[in-house]
Parts: C-alpha cells; sequence; structure tokens
C-alpha cells in the first residue's frame, strides 16, 4: 500500500465537484469547485501535478451513480488512484454533525480516506459490455414497472360504462404492446451482447446450469459482480444481497434473534427468494432439505433464506471451477 502524502476529498453533484485537498505534513486543507465534466476535471488534475506529487495523492469520493462518471472516466484516463465509497459508510463514520454544505462534505471526505486508509479499494472500470448490460436491465426494470401501472387500468372494465371505458382503452392497449415490444427488444440486445463476448456467454451458462435460476437472474448475478471480479468469495456476496445472518447480542441481558441486515441489495434478494422458491420444485434435494427443516420446526423464511445462501454458493461454485454444476443428489443411495 502506498503512503499517500495528499488526500482528495471529492463531493459530487449534478452541475460540480467540491473539492478539498488534505496535505498529510500539516494537515492543512484547501478547497476548490470544479464543474462536473471531463474536460473541466482532466484540467484540474493537470494544474494540480504542477503543486503536488499526483503519484502520491489518494482521490475520493461517495458513489452517487451516474453523476460519478465523469470523475471515474478521467481517473482512469489520468491513471489517478481513485476510491469510490459508499455514501452511507462516510456519513456514519463522521459521528455526530450539524448542519451541511458540500464545501464540509468534501472535507469529510478527505478526512475519511485519511482516517480509514486500511479499508482502502481502488476503482478499476468496469468492462463495456457489463456497463452496456446494466443500462439496459435498469431500462427494461422502468419498463416492467411502467407495464404493471398501465395494467391497472384494466381494472375500471365492468365499473365504468362501456362508453367511457372505451375512451382510455385503445390507448391503454397500444401503450401496452409498444412497452412489451421495447422490452422484448432490450432483452433480445442484452442476449447478443452476452453471445458476443467469450467469458459473459460462459458465466452465463454455467450459471443457468444450476436448477431455479433463470435468465434474467443470472443477467443481473453478472452485472452485480462485474463479472464476478467484485466479490472474493459467495460469503461476501451473501452479506451483500441481504440473506448472510448476523448476531444480535450484548452483555448478558440483551440476546436478540440472529437475523439477516436490512441494508442490501434489494433486488437481487427477490430475485434469489423467487429462485428458492423455484428450487423447491426442481431441486429433489433442496426441496428434501426445506421439508426436513420444516419438520424440525423451522420458520418457513429462515430455511428458504438458507437456500438463498445455498443457491449463493452454488453459483460462485461452478463460476470458479468453470464446469456445470452436478447434482450428487441423484447418486446418493
Amino acid at each position: 500500500m502506498k503512503n499517500y502524502l495528499f488526500y482528495v476529498g471529492i463531493d459530487i453533484s449534478k452541475l460540480k465537484l467540491d473539492i478539498t485537498i488534505l496535505d498529510v505534513s500539516s494537515l492543512k486543507s484547501e478547497h476548490f469547485v470544479v464543474e462536473n465534466n471531463i474536460k473541466s476535471i482532466s484540467l484540474f488534475v493537470k494544474n494540480l501535478s504542477k503543486k503536488i506529487d499526483i503519484n502520491q495523492t489518494l482521490f475520493c469520493c461517495e458513489n452517487t451513480g451516474v453523476y460519478t462518471n465523469h470523475l471515474s472516466s478521467a481517473s482512469m484516463d489520468l491513471k489517478l488512484d481513485l476510491w469510490i465509497v459508499p455514501a452511507v459508510e462516510i456519513k456514519r463514520s463522521k459521528g455526530i454533525s450539524r448542519g451541511k454544505t458540500d464545501k464540509s462534505d468534501a472535507k469529510d471526505i478527505a478526512y475519511y480516506s485519511y482516517r480509514n486508509i486500511d479499508k482502502l479499494k481502488l476503482f478499476t472500470l468496469t468492462a463495456i459490455d457489463i456497463q452496456k448490460l446494466k443500462i439496459l436491465y435498469t431500462e427494461r426494470e422502468k419498463m416492467l414497472k411502467s407495464l404493471l401501472l398501465l395494467e391497472t387500468t384494466k381494472e375500471n372494465k365492468g365499473f365504468a360504462s362501456k362508453e367511457v371505458f372505451k375512451e382510455v382503452s385503445s390507448i391503454n392497449q397500444s401503450l401496452t404492446k409498444t412497452i412489451r415490444n421495447a422490452i422484448r427488444k432490450i432483452e433480445t440486445k442484452m442476449k447478443e451482447i452476452i453471445k458476443a463476448n467469450a467469458q459473459l456467454n460462459k458465466q452465463t451458462q454455467l450459471i443457468r446450469t444450476i436448477p431455479g435460476i433463470g435468465e434474467q437472474t443470472s443477467i443481473y448475478l453478472i452485472i452485480v459482480t462485474k463479472g464476478f471480479t467484485a466479490f472474493k468469495n459467495w460469503r461476501q456476496f451473501a452479506c451483500y444481497s441481504g440473506v448472510a445472518p448476523f448476531e444480535c447480542s450484548s452483555g448478558s441481558s440483551i440476546k436478540g434473534r440472529t437475523k439477516v441486515n436490512h441494508m442490501a441489495d434489494k433486488k437481487i434478494k427477490s430475485l434469489l427468494q423467487m429462485c428458492a422458491m423455484t428450487t423447491l420444485k426442481y431441486d429433489p434435494q433442496l426441496k428434501e432439505y426445506y421439508n426436513k427443516k420444516k419438520a424440525e420446526g423451522k420458520n418457513s423464511m429462515l430455511v428458504l433464506n438458507n437456500i438463498r445462501c445455498k443457491l449463493i454458493s452454488r453459483v460462485f461454485a461452478v463460476i470458479n471451477r468453470e464446469t456445470s454444476y452436478i447434482n450428487t443428489y441423484k447418486f446418493a443411495s
């Protein structure tokens, strides 16, 4: 790990970046404001390199979704050490604070990177195909939600007169048809991207060999794990997905239930829940496990959560082995 001499905290908004440069030797800081575009960021770094050693500088920012893209792209082009941290982690590290400004946030981020250097995980740009899949998958989710909203129009049928319902019915059907066609086009495009990429195609095929995991779940698994490079093992991913149980106790008096944490990727958690329920139909081994635990008096959701963990471990196993899932249960005597 480098011994950084300067820590740069960056608070990102849609139009601008508030930047605080912290000098470790004196713990003095300087504040700058830069437009949030690649040209302005590159020019700022170029001018900054005349004053300090960029190779001994760590840039740190919160993850603000698409607003972070210009900074992350510029950092890769300029070969900067960039650390993108979840916003909630920085917020909770601040302790008690009153008031909030972009300038103070930038300073807090700079101090966070300085104090928590042991947690450093430098940013690496996600492969272009995974970026494409991510934005297509997001659009598909938006369209599915829109489709559900449009479907509610049918509830008026039978309660409103035919003359009244007719006014909106044809428009609703036209919109529904258009959205369904758009969803099919997006799904076709995602398949084309995966098929054209040998590694992603192989990973998808391996995941699909596991009973209960469908096409869309396999694609989202690839997106969220960045092609299975973002997590070291399945246990880390289980924690990220919100299916890893944690103990809740303190001293001798507080003995809470062991339970999952609400901080999670709710989308993958939902998909894994559907997969777990599907496996009860198509996987005799997990179905027997479910029935056995239920007979022991275990709660249904607890057992299903265990199955979600088992599915995650199976996914990481087939990816790491680079071989299809083998159902050893059928060989059991």
